[in-house]
């Protein structure tokens, strides 16, 4: 249960501000939200999945150095609070794919949603995450993170037509991130 609430928060936070909202944004405003938010979620699903196995397989294999897992976990978080600060925006070949794809919306929005997430902040959490933590809550709650904070955006951009306060969002996402990581480093370190 620790794992799911952790990853759970971990990556809502991560994913605010992230070019994914941006993307669901775009999707929301061709397609029906559910079948934005199913794409979203079959994608997601998949992706954390590949991340989880990886991080348990990374987790698993050194568990004898945890305290260094930690410290370099740790300072994975403090890179993921430099590139929230530096941002992460919908370039517009994306926008214009987003919103020109044809085909039925499910699939439209997985594939387009799946290709996006690989090598993004949210799995290099995730994979980060799941080095320490239960693959299986790891999972299930980076899957639901990343759904609901996709969903806020959806629900923001079509309810209220504006854009979620971006400063706001990812000074508050990057401290977060900065917490985390000086907590994992404190852990690495014998503190706790």
């Amino acid at each position: 249960m620790y794992a799911f609430l952790l990853s759970t928060v971990v990556i809502f936070i991560a994913e605010l501000g992230d070019k994914s909202q941006l993307m669901a944004m775009t999707f929301a405003a061709r397609y029906r939200a559910r079948d934005v938010i199913i794409g979203i979620t079959a994608a997601t699903a998949l992706v954390h999945l590949a991340s989880v196995g990886i991080g348990a397989w990374v987790g698993d294999s050194f568990a004898d150095s945890q305290d260094t897992i930690a410290l370099i976990a740790g300072v994975a978080f403090l890179a993921f609070a430099l590139w929230t600060l530096k941002g992460d925006e919908l370039t517009e070949d994306e926008a214009k794919k987003a919103r020109n794809a044809t085909g039925m919306a499910i699939l439209a929005v997985g594939v387009a949603f799946f290709l996006a997430e690989l090598g993004d902040k949210t799995m290099l959490a995730t994979i980060t995450l799941a080095t320490q933590e239960g693959w299986f809550g790891t999972w299930i709650g980076s899957t639901v993170g990343m759904v609901a904070a996709d969903a806020l955006a959806i629900w923001v951009g079509a309810m209220l037509g504006k854009r979620l306060p971006e400063k706001a969002i990812k000074y508050g996402a990057a401290s977060a991130f900065v917490l985390f990581g000086a907590v994992l480093i404190a852990e690495g370190l014998g503190a706790f």
